[in-house]
C-alpha cells in the first residue's frame, strides 16, 4: 500500500543550518499495515508523513501509494487517498461551519467540492449513525458550530471525517497529545475501532511508549532522518522501555534518557 524509497529531504541546504531530515528512508507498509512511529525530536517523524501526504516533495528517491507513483504528485491530489490528522485538535475542521457541514465535506473528498442548497436526508441519518458511535452525543449537535466542541470532540470529529470515505492511508501525527488522559484513551479506543474495521493502512506518530509498543503490528524506531530499527512480533511483544533505551542507544550510536525519547 505505501513504499518509500531512498527517500531524502535536506532542509537549509548550502547554509549552516543545513539539515537532513530524511535520510534514505526505505519503507514497506502492506494493506492494514498499522505502524506506530517513534523517536526523539528531530528524529524526522512528522517530516516523514509529511513526504506521504505531499506536504513536502522529497529531494530524491520515491513514493508509492497502492502501487502508483506519486513521488512529485501535489498534497491535494494525495488527500483524495490519504486521511491525516494533527496534534492540534483545532486542525482539520472549519469552527464556522456546523458539524454535518463539515461532515458533508468530508464526505465529498474526491467528488467535486462546495455544499448544495441543503444536506440529502439520507447523508444526514448516515452522520447521525457515524457520529453515534463515537459515543460523545455529537449526533444530536448536528447544527452545532463545530468552533463549540471541545478539543476532544473535535479530534474524534476530526478521525471521523478522515475516515468517513475509507482513505488508502491514514497519518495521524500525535493525535491524543494535547488531549486529558482520559479523552486521549477515548480517541485511541475510537481510532483502533475505526482502522480495524476499515481494515486502513495506518502510520501514527506518539510520543507514548505504551500505545507505541501495544497499538498494531510494528513499531518503526527513528533517529537522524533513519529508521533505525522496526519492532515486531515477539521482540516488539516482550519490549520494555529499558530494552527500548537500550537498543536505541546501541542503534543510533547515542545515549540518552527515556524522557528525550518521549520528547
Amino acid at each position: 500500500m505505501l513504499k518509500l524509497e531512498n527517500a531524502c529531504i535536506t532542509f537549509h541546504p548550502n547554509t549552516v543550518n543545513e539539515r537532513r531530515a530524511l535520510d534514505n528512508v526505505n519503507l514497506h507498509l502492506k494493506k492494514g499495515d498499522f505502524v506506530t512511529v517513534i523517536g526523539s525530536n528531530g528524529a524526522g517523524k512528522s517530516t516523514m508523513l509529511n513526504a506521504i501526504s505531499g506536504t513536502y516533495i522529497i529531494d530524491s528517491g520515491y513514493v508509492y501509494l497502492d502501487g502508483q507513483d506519486v513521488t512529485m504528485q501535489k498534497s491535494y491530489k494525495r488527500a483524495k487517498h490519504i486521511g491525516r490528522l494533527f496534534q492540534d485538535p483545532l486542525k482539520g475542521t472549519a469552527p464556522n461551519m456546523t458539524i454535518e457541514e463539515n461532515l458533508a465535506l468530508a464526505y465529498s473528498r474526491g467528488s467535486r467540492r462546495g455544499l448544495s442548497r441543503g444536506i440529502k436526508k439520507s447523508d444526514e441519518q448516515m452522520f447521525r449513525e457515524q457520529l453515534s458511535r463515537l459515543g460523545l452525543g455529537l449526533e444530536d449537535r448536528l447544527k452545532s458550530k463545530v468552533g463549540l466542541l471541545s478539543g476532544g470532540q473535535r479530534q474524534a470529529l476530526t478521525l471521523l471525517m478522515a475516515t468517513i470515505v475509507t482513505p488508502k492511508m491514514l497519518l495521524l501525527d500525535e493525535h491524543t497529545a494535547a488531549l486529558d488522559p482520559k479523552t486521549a484513551k477515548q480517541v485511541m479506543d475510537i481510532t483502533n475501532e475505526i482502522v480495524k474495521e476499515n481494515n486502513i493502512t495506518t502510520l501514527m506518530v506518539t510520543h507514548n511508549i505504551k500505545d507505541a509498543l501495544h497499538t498494531g503490528n510494528k513499531t518503526l524506531v527513528m533517529s537522524g532522518g533513519k529508521i533505525i530499527t522496526v519492532l515486531e512480533g515477539e521482540q516488539r511483544e516482550n519490549m520494555t522501555l529499558e530494552k527500548l533505551m537500550k537498543l536505541y542507544s546501541d542503534a543510533a550510536g547515542d545515549s540518552f534518557s527515556d524522557k528525550n525519547l518521549l520528547d
